[in-house]
């Protein structure tokens, strides 16, 4: 074969492969450690062939409805939204293992598929600025209901999502037995909520457990010690109809899984939040240290 004839193969063999490459559409939540997790998808599918449709940026609620409706094939999500969001199941599980396999049971007959749970645990958390909270004596979340219940005005940051879900703060205030006076609830956008803190514009916050401004806010989470959340196991769920036709999606997203922990989402949480690195940088960075791609 010529130089020409073959570099004409070669072009034919390159565009056959590009054609063929099955386009995924991943979506993902508008927060950080969503916005991480949505670039990680697209970056590792990218490497193994496939052809990776970004479509990020949306509420529990909307993520959710567009995977039912197939207008996106995988998203990152947490396993306490799954169960008590989206199948309102309020039951109590001995162990986070047991929520998802749970979980996995309920959704796959819906035909949406849990794959492997990741040890990230993304709770809610009620955060203060740790010297308030000492001055104050609050270090659980029954320290924090009774000094509402004995008249402290104290203010509250909650983003439109926690305000109003199940699993939010009504559920929350019904665990614990207080409820925060109205006007002193302050709505605002997610990322707002740790500034409004950390500037003292509120008493305490809706954190999520795993962002990296706690730390470096010098916030304290208060103690759940009713142990009222659910586990939110950070997990990649996929349509069975994609998975079956593509199940190499399954390996990838497995292998992600594996390396997740409180930690790393912590630190990678905080590259973006605190540091202003991209999102984009954050996410290769990670991949590459863990010889995934």
């Amino acid at each position: 074969m010529n130089s020409v004839l073959r570099a004409a193969a070669i072009g034919l063999i390159a565009f056959a492969c590009t054609a063929n490459a099955q386009t995924i559409v991943v979506g993902g939540k508008a927060f950080t450690e969503q916005q991480i997790m949505t670039a990680m998808t697209v970056e590792l599918l990218k490497a193994k062939g496939f052809t990776p449709d970004r479509k990020a940026g949306m509420g529990s609620a909307a993520v959710r409805a567009a995977l039912e409706n197939g207008q996106i094939d995988v998203y990152w999500e947490y396993t306490g939204t799954g169960l008590t969001v989206y199948n309102k199941i309020a039951d109590k599980f001995p162990s986070a293992e047991d929520a998802y396999k749970k979980l996995k049971e309920v959704d796959g007959a819906k035909g949406i598929v849990w794959l492997n749970m990741s040890a990230a645990n993304n709770t809610y958390a009620f955060v203060m600025n740790k010297d308030d909270a000492q001055k104050r004596g609050i270090v659980t979340m029954s320290d924090l209901a009774k000094a509402i219940k004995g008249g402290a005005k104290l203010t509250f940051a909650s983003n439109a999502e926690f305000y109003a879900r199940p699993d939010g703060l009504p559920g929350w205030q019904t665990a614990y037995g207080f409820e925060f006076e109205r006007d002193n609830v302050k709505r605002m956008d997610t990322g707002l909520t740790y500034s409004a803190l950390k500037e003292r514009q509120v008493d305490s916050a809706v954190a999520f457990a795993t962002d990296g401004r706690i730390p470096a806010f010098n916030f304290v989470v208060l103690k759940d010690d009713k142990s009222y959340a659910p586990p939110y196991m950070m997990t990649p769920v996929v349509r069975k109809e994609i998975l079956d036709k593509n199940p190499k999606i399954a390996d990838a997203l497995n292998s992600l899984a594996s390396k997740l922990n409180n930690d790393n989402m912590s630190r990678l949480n905080a590259s973006v939040d605190v540091d202003k690195k991209t999102v984009e940088d954050v996410a290769h960075g990670f991949l590459k240290e863990q010889g995934l791609i």
